[in-house]
């Protein structure tokens, strides 16, 4: 999963680590247990590094909690949530699909702010009630300001933050399009990245100081991730309306569960046809199975004649099927998450419509792109 490292799972959602997480891990801790130690020297220096480790750890918990609450919102509205995955940037939750409603994405989106919020009235609330002194002091104040920082942060309304996604819900409801909303968040998002890129160069180009790196980095997240998703929007919205059999290959690969070997080899093989897996159908037009050309060599010419294709074909099972009227986005997405690049369709019933490939939906897409002739 992109180099991510899997460490469990958070309340049954598999939970991953990017490798970039143990840099910022590093860095965190190197700079709180720093201040730590200037700020109390009595404190020797393992201590305030150990003090230091446990502050970057419970600061990433919190963006763990931030997480878990747009997980939570979103598994209560019956979207499941593929990971949640720690990388240099924060935390980000996988969601199976967007929510129905505007509404629905309002929550979602919200939640992890709220939770953000409502552990830094924590950590505060426990460092008023006990009057805690000391590094404890300092550590409570370190998690109430990051949490603060982490919600107001993330409500900057430009996608891909949360802020971005409210605005989205905001502009779907609307307009009752859920792609212009999403188009809209984009561009204020690839704004906001720029404005992060500019304030992290103009000091050095300006002043000659040494530039902000860190606002470099953000703004080139923002710049790249609002840049996929505008043009993933752009897809969305193309495929719209269109279902699995609109986008079926002509003349796909299908030969009959009752054909010899010799005439499946003579009508289909031997004819030029470039495939190399054809589709099983029985009398009743519904698939039964696949036949690859390979799997002729395992069967010697001479038998060829009374060998019928049933006895050779492999079985298919139900899950790597899709039938003919799911939405074509949906298909989309399940040959991405399963890196597939065809599937059959079939109707309801088990008739077999033809082959999906993913170049034919490239294809559907660049003619839907492209501008009708006068």
């Amino acid at each position: 999963m992109n180099g991510t490292i899997r460490v469990g799972n958070l309340f049954g959602i598999p939970f991953y680590i990017h490798p970039s997480w143990f840099l910022v891990l590093g860095l965190v801790t190197w700079s709180y247990s720093s201040g730590l130690a200037a700020q109390f020297p009595q404190l020797s220096a393992g201590l305030a590094l150990l003090l230091g480790l446990m502050t970057a750890l419970m600061l990433f918990a919190s963006v763990v909690a931030h997480e878990l609450g747009h997980s939570f919102v979103a598994i209560r509205q019956g979207i499941d949530v593929k990971s949640i995955t720690l990388f240099i940037f924060g935390g980000l939750a996988s969601l199976e699909k967007e929510s129905k409603t505007p509404g629905e994405a309002f929550w979602v989106a919200i939640a992890g702010p709220l939770v953000s919020l409502l552990l830094c009235g924590i950590a505060t609330a426990i460092g008023v009630t006990t009057a805690a002194s000391g590094p404890l002091a300092a550590i409570l104040g370190v998690l109430a300001s990051v949490n603060l920082a982490l919600a107001l942060f993330n409500l900057i309304p430009g996608l891909p933050l949360d802020g971005g996604n409210i605005l989205k819900a905001i502009v779907w409801k609307i307009t009752g399009n859920p792609y212009k909303g999403v188009t809209f968040a984009s561009r204020v998002g690839q704004i906001f990245g720029w404005v992060a890129i500019l304030s992290g160069v103009l000091p050095l180009l300006l002043f000659g100081n040494s530039g902000n790196f860190w606002n470099l980095l953000i703004g080139f997240f923002l710049l790249q991730n609002a840049g996929n998703s505008a043009q993933f929007a752009r897809v969305q919205e193309k495929l719209t309306g269109l279902t699995a059999e609109d986008a079926v290959t002509h003349d796909s690969p299908i030969v009959s569960a009752n054909l010899t070997l010799r005439e499946f080899a003579d009508e289909r093989v031997i004819s030029g046809q470039n495939w190399h897996r054809f589709l099983v159908t029985d009398d009743d037009g519904q698939l039964v199975g696949a036949i690859a050309i390979d799997n002729l060599r395992t069967i010697p010419t001479a038998l060829w004649s009374e060998t019928q294709v049933k006895e050779v074909m492999r079985p298919i099972t139900e899950s790597t099927t899709v039938q003919s009227d799911q939405p074509l986005l949906e298909v989309m997405q399940l040959l991405e998450q399963q890196k597939l690049s065809v599937l059959p369709v079939i109707r309801e019933n088990g008739v077999l419509v033809g082959i999906l490939e993913k170049a034919a939906i490239i294809q559907l897409l660049q003619s839907r792109t492209q501008p009708n002739p006068v």
